[in-house]
């Protein structure tokens, strides 16, 4: 009842077509993490520079710039990407397919660390821009984090086409605003309006002021790898092209191009709008602090694009509040591209064998829940391990994304040499050769920004990432060796039949009882409706009174099954059934013992705790044991109603009669 209050009922298989997205839906949905980082990009770059003091801030714009030309690059290049390969494999299948299965799990490790890494840091970063309007969640912004990471838990396992239209408006909403927001800032600018930020008559005071040389040049490089935040979740939409209405690759690529052109276009305005209003930041972490006109530091100033809000909109208060709020929104909802991306890759892995395969498998409303809820939890560990602080996990990111994004230009680069050796085409020739050129400038561009991120970031928290993908690589290499070496064990030659001479000479049937009532006399019916070789009642003796009232009863009865009690002189239970079961089994070697165990079916969990503990040691020992068979013969208690949506009643007096005692009498017929 409360899962489908909160998820929903369940869909039929065939009802995936439906959960197919169009562009609209495609773009909130893969985009918003792209779309949301330009809240927090220029952010980084700002506090990254604040360490070399005031002066290093006309970099910003130059930054800026470049970091809009690798996002352009990577746009341009993911397109021949989404064309080229529909399956939703994204960066791994262009990888694996073209550079070798290392290559690929490299990529895939890298893609699910940045995954994890991105619902953390677009939460937290939306917790932080709604503690500047709401100081309240700023002081809890721990547990506010957890509890948005819940929530969009239960909205994504209500499935993709749900969570998609949920997540279009606020995502279109803060799009809108942004640019309402550059352009009236641009407007009021043209007309000699003086917007100067909050900040921007602090000073800011870094701990490295008058960096020269390959200081200040390594400095510029760490700011520009922080800005390079931008890019991430540009790789999602070819993780995501399966969920694409059809022309799927199309439709891909053109949500691609909408993403680039929207994401430089916001990024840039941002930084610019910081840039001339004056706009400071700093973070003791990273080496700086800012200090207001009164000489005290300040250690929590608002967000850049906060600042910047305020700042055009000094004229018109609500419209600050508005960009507040849908800024927190935003960069909360961006965490619904990794929880799109995430599980979709990890099907795919383990549809390849690299993961268990239950992440294969969708839940009821066509999600792949398991994803969803493992991505869940490894971010919440880590907001909370990190103390939901956004400049701290940031450190982190970016390295996963570039690895996959450099990986994968390789790839593609080689794919168009495969089908350029077989084209013959001119004019596919010349589409190929183009497609190529963009891959493999894409190829280098990222290359170079990975090794300036792994350079300047290394020590500053890029190692956990590194760390993390490799321990990922080799978990999925060996579930990949289980999963084969299970395979090459259970696989039966082709020309191979039912061999007669490998079938069991006998059957032997035991069935386990401690007293005569109808669980175990169901039992008995039961396997001797199997008709084995030979059966026998098998007891442990415990206590000696017991095991002689139960002899005498079994001889009362009539019951025309041989009895064997076995001495339990340290009253163990289990020891004495594996012996007696070893002890037939080396009699007879090619022969089987089935052990048939009667067990109950309860409806309350603390029931569990009351029965079939016995039952339960046993089938966990008998089951290593060669050529042993563990059939259960389950008996409903009244309690098990419950669970089965019903409910019996019975006149007073009267029996319950299970199908196995549809008989006359309560005893095993000969």
């Amino acid at each position: 009842m409360v899962k489908r209050l909160l998820v929903g009922r369940a869909l039929r298989s065939a009802q995936a077509h439906e959960q197919l997205l169009p562009k609209r839906i495609a773009l909130p949905v893969f985009a918003s993490d792209a779309l949301s980082s330009v809240a927090y990009a220029p952010q980084e770059i700002l506090i990254t520079l604040a360490a070399a003091g005031l002066a290093a801030y006309h970099f910003t714009p130059w930054l800026a710039a470049a970091v809009v030309v690798i996002l352009l690059t990577v746009v341009a290049s993911y397109r021949q990407n989404v064309r080229a390969y529909t399956s939703g494999g994204g960066d791994f299948e262009v990888a694996t397919t073209n550079l070798g299965s290392n290559a690929g799990l490299t990529v895939a490790s890298a893609l699910m660390v940045d995954y994890v890494l991105t619902v953390a840091v677009s939460v937290s970063s939306g917790i932080e821009n709604i503690g500047a309007a709401i100081p309240f969640l700023a002081e809890h912004k721990v547990g506010a984090a957890l509890a948005v990471v819940v929530l969009l838990t239960v909205v994504n396992l209500r499935g993709i086409r749900e969570s998609g239209v949920a997540f279009a408006i606020p995502t279109y909403a803060f799009m809108i605003s942004v640019f309402a927001m550059m352009i009236w800032g641009g407007l009021r600018l043209a007309f000699g309006a003086d917007l100067r930020a909050p900040t921007a008559d602090y000073q800011v005071v870094g701990q490295s002021s008058g960096l020269a040389g390959f200081a200040l040049v390594f400095l510029l490089l760490r700011a520009f790898s922080s800005g390079c935040a931008a890019l991430t979740g540009v790789e999602a939409i070819s993780n995501g092209v399966p969920a694409f209405k059809k022309p799927k690759g199309k439709n891909a690529a053109n949500t691609l191009l909408a993403l680039g052109v929207l994401a430089a276009t916001m990024f840039a305005g941002i930084t610019a709008l910081a840039y001339i209003t004056g706009t400071k930041l700093a973070d003791p972490s990273q080496g700086s602090r800012l200090v207001d006109p009164s000489g005290r530091t300040v250690d929590h100033p608002d967000p850049v694009i906060a600042q910047v809000a305020h700042t055009v909109f000094s004229n018109f208060t609500p419209a600050f509040y508005v960009i507040a709020a849908m800024t927190a929104l935003i960069l909360m909802l961006a965490a619904n591209t990794a929880f799109n991306g995430f599980p979709v890759l990890g099907s795919v892995l383990a549809q390849n064998r690299y993961l268990p395969r239950q992440l294969h498998t969708r839940g009821d409303r066509l999600a792949f829940s398991n994803g969803i809820v493992i991505l869940a939890a490894m971010a919440g560990v880590l907001i909370y391990v990190f103390q939901a602080e956004t400049t701290r996990l940031v450190q982190l990111y970016i390295v996963g994304v570039f690895v996959s994004f450099t990986i994968s230009q390789v790839g593609m680069v080689r794919h168009w040499n495969r089908l350029l050796r077989a084209e013959t085409d001119p004019k596919k020739r010349a589409q190929m050769m183009r497609s190529r050129g963009i891959n493999t400038f894409g190829a280098m561009l990222t290359g170079l920004v990975l090794v300036v991120v792994l350079v300047t970031k290394f020590t500053h928290g890029a190692w956990i990432a590194c760390a993390a993908m490799a321990v990922l690589f080799m978990m999925m290499r060996g579930v990949r060796r289980h999963y084969d070496k299970v395979a090459t064990e259970l696989a039966v030659p082709e020309d191979s039949h039912v061999d007669e001479s490998m079938m069991p000479a006998r059957n032997h049937a035991i069935v386990l009882l401690s007293k005569i009532h109808k669980p175990s006399l169901r039992a008995l019916s039961y396997a001797k409706a199997t008709r084995p070789s030979t059966l026998e009642a098998v007891t442990v003796s415990v206590d000696p009174e017991e095991a002689r009232q139960l002899q005498q009863e079994w001889e009362n009865r009539g019951i025309p099954v041989p009895l064997k009690i076995l001495d339990s002189p340290y009253r163990e239970i289990t020891r004495p059934v594996l012996e007696y079961v070893k002890k037939l089994r080396r009699k007879s070697p090619r022969d089987v013992v089935t052990v048939f165990i009667p067990e109950y079916v309860v409806g309350h969990w603390w029931e569990h705790l009351l029965h079939n503990q016995s039952a339960l040691r046993l089938k966990g020992r008998l089951l290593f044991q060669p050529g042993v068979m563990v059939t259960s013969v389950p008996w409903q208690l009244e309690s098990s109603d419950r669970l089965k949506g019903r409910q019996e009643s019975f006149a007073p007096g009267s029996v319950r009669r299970p199908y196995a005692e549809a008989r006359k009498d309560d005893h095993v017929k000969t």
